[in-house]
């Protein structure tokens, strides 16, 4: 089980899908999973694999998608009755395990994801040394011609991940540029003097670009560390696009980000107080036109013998 598991972890980055690595690191009877048990989560909360039964997989979905949102592995915990107490761990994330009285896992939730993506749009010195000091960095270089740039970034997938550097030095700088902030790219600069950067942003003006994609333009490129060369332009580029990508996963904190996503797809269990992922919970129930969701069978049972006792515990 586990080495097929791993066979599709590999495959996957071999497509460049990103996915989670949950494993269980240790345990506290009775739990159903033992030190070592893995599980394979994708983007989507699709899990192949076992860590714990309806207990601990929505967690462990749960911070495995937020994982894979903000680039960061976590520890979680989840307790019973008489576990441990909480705080002791410093950076575990802490649970209750709501579906029995007792036993300890402690899982181990790593991402794994694609390299960021860096398109390069034109020629010249500092394309050619961004993308030796991309590749030496772990970026994944995408070089684009000039006389190719449409149908180039087409075929591109340009998300949160991808940063793109235009330097077509005036040959097709607007026409690239416009085709770029339409897109999910994160990072979109220009390698431009600053006069150049100033005529390249009016002409996307008149081009209708909207402020708010012009807003994301850095023009002209790289940090201000005086840069001269060829060579050390190319370094103040890449020091920009490190330096942005870093900010944004820490602008959001993580305990906010996981209360967000939380709240968008996530309801209480009434019975023993569990979120369940609304979009994948298997039992469900309705009451008076509106719908509650359960963790297990035996929840929803319990609830259905009785459910004007236990509205109070739905939380709206």
């Amino acid at each position: 089980m586990a080495e097929d598991l791993l066979a599709r972890a590999a495959e996957l980055r071999r497509r460049g899908e990103p996915f989670a690595l949950a494993t269980v690191v240790r345990c506290e009877a009775p739990t159903s999973a033992k030190p070592g048990a893995k599980a394979l989560i994708r983007a989507d909360g699709t899990v192949s694999g076992w860590v714990g039964g309806a207990c601990s997989e929505p967690v462990v979905v749960r911070e495995a998608v937020n994982a894979l949102q903000d680039g960061r592995p976590r520890l979680i915990g989840l307790y019973g009755e008489g576990g441990r107490g909480p705080g002791r761990t410093e950076g575990m994330l802490e649970y209750t395990m709501t579906c029995h009285s007792g036993g300890t896992l402690e899982i181990y939730v790593e991402p794994y994801l694609p390299k960021p993506l860096l398109v390069l749009v034109g020629h010249g010195p500092v394309v050619e040394t961004l993308a030796t000091l991309g590749h030496a960095a772990d970026y994944s270089i995408a070089a684009l011609r000039e006389d190719a740039i449409r149908e180039g970034l087409d075929q591109l997938s340009l998300t949160q991940r991808a940063s793109v550097v235009v330097a077509t030095h005036a040959e097709s700088d607007e026409e690239a540029l416009e085709q770029v902030l339409g897109t999910g790219a994160s990072y979109v600069s220009v390698v431009a003097s600053r006069r150049r950067a100033a005529v390249i942003l009016e002409r996307l003006k008149q081009r209708g670009v909207p402020p708010e994609h012009l807003a994301r333009l850095k023009a002209p490129a790289g940090l201000d560390i005086g840069a001269v060369t060829p060579e050390e332009i190319a370094v103040s580029i890449l020091a920009e696009i490190i330096q942005h990508h870093r900010s944004e996963k820490d602008a959001w904190p993580e305990t906010e980000h996981r209360q967000a996503a939380a709240r968008v797809t996530e309801v209480k269990d009434p019975i023993c107080g569990m979120l369940v992922d609304v979009g994948r919970a298997e039992y469900r129930s309705e009451v008076s036109g509106q719908h509650v969701y359960f963790c297990c069978r035996s929840c929803k049972e319990t609830f259905d013998r009785d459910p004007a006792r236990h509205l109070a515990g739905l939380g709206g």
